[in-house]
């Protein structure tokens, strides 16, 4: 028996007891279901994140256009299905808009569907013209597609513009839609975890890390780079469409630059989260997702005023001691604590294989 079989049982037990705490957390703190829901919607951020950043090595800073656009196309769904969607969004207007259980639960499971499917077909198409770029100027390009989405819903008055819009009421106890909602992003953000969990240890796994590694040698090995690149942007928009639904629908209102596409602070974290848990492990950024959402609501919460300075002394200490994040310095400290020996390690970076497993939790080595 080796040393990841012997684990395994450990590595369920660590499992399920992540499910249960979950799913009683918000019995046990009623007072923070909101903000435990934006945790699960961070880690989200962070693991959709890093199929490209971490995975793949495009470093995207627009994957918040997939995260705003399913928001307001979950919005149209849910409104356009039972009125007029320019009269509802008229800020000048003046009539009530009433929906019943049966509408709004029709509505919002529709519109997630509708903000999935949309948010993957425009990463598929961006990603025909966007991965003709590479390095800084692929970061650049992302961007501008989410600051110009931004900008262009500001202005068009059918969705609101500026004013933003409205959502429906959820049909019930306040404290029910927050324990609603919690649910939904925690089925989200597990949903997350088991899909890259599996897909990362399939040929696809393999294929975004050798695109990661050298490129170039990918495609002189066969590897139809193009494909993958267009699939895993796609997968990732995926889960963010649907996160934008449910989160637009959490806050109960929705407007461009700070709700649905905020590329200062939603874009950013992404990126940090993911930098300080360990690119390129399945793992890392969630730890990333715990640690930076708990610096945040302190510093938001206590430091009023100094929570971008704070996020800054953050970003400068990720980048000076942590290069590799949290997890990656662990690997390195303690090699053992996932299966790997310093044997391993010194074969594998012979070999030039890049780093550890993307799932160290259960200690295999390779890319």
């Amino acid at each position: 028996m080796n040393e990841t079989s012997k684990r395994s049982p450990l590595v369920w037990v660590l499992y399920g007891a992540i499910l249960v705490a979950g799913a009683l957390a918000p019995m046990a703190f009623p007072a923070y279901t909101n903000q435990m829901a934006v945790l699960w919607l961070m880690i989200v951020f962070a693991l959709t994140w890093d199929i490209l950043g971490g995975q793949m090595g495009y470093n995207s800073l627009g994957n918040i256009f997939f995260f705003g656009a399913g928001m307001y196309v979950s919005a149209v769904i849910q409104i356009g299905l039972y009125h007029n969607v320019s009269e509802y969004t008229d800020a000048a207007g003046s009539g009530v808009y009433t929906f019943t259980e049966t509408q709004y639960f029709t509505g919002i499971f529709l519109g997630m569907i509708g903000a999935a499917i949309f948010a993957t077909i425009s990463a598929f198409i961006l990603g025909m013209v966007l991965f003709g770029l590479r390095g800084p100027y692929f970061a650049i390009g992302t961007l501008g597609v989410a600051i110009a989405a931004g900008e262009l819903t500001g202005a068009w008055d059918w969705v609101g513009g500026g004013s933003g819009i409205s959502m429906p009421t959820f049909p019930g106890h306040p404290d029910t839609g927050k324990y609603f909602f919690y649910t939904l992003m925690f089925a989200l953000a597990v949903s997350v975890f088991v899909f890259l969990k599996w897909l990362y240890s399939t040929r696809f796994g393999h294929a975004i890390n050798a695109i990661r590694d050298d490129e170039e040698k990918a495609e002189g090995m066969g590897i139809h780079t193009n494909r993958y690149k267009r699939l895993a942007w796609s997968f990732s928009a995926f889960f963010l469409g649907i996160s934008g639904a449910i989160f637009g629908n959490m806050t109960g209102f929705i407007e461009p630059l700070e709700v649905a596409f905020p590329t200062i602070t939603f874009g950013i974290f992404m990126v940090v989260m993911v930098l300080l848990g360990g690119k390129g492990t399945l793992w890392g950024p969630i730890l990333g997702a715990i640690i930076f959402h708990a610096i945040k609501e302190v510093t938001w919460t206590y430091m009023l005023g100094w929570q971008w300075v704070a996020l800054g002394f953050l970003i400068v200490v990720i980048v000076v001691y942590f290069q590799q994040g949290i997890m990656g310095w662990i690997m390195d400290k303690k090699p053992e604590w996932f299966g790997l020996t310093i044997a391993q390690l010194e074969a594998q970076g012979a070999a030039g294989d890049g780093p550890v497993s993307s799932d160290p939790a259960e200690g295999r080595v390779g890319t």
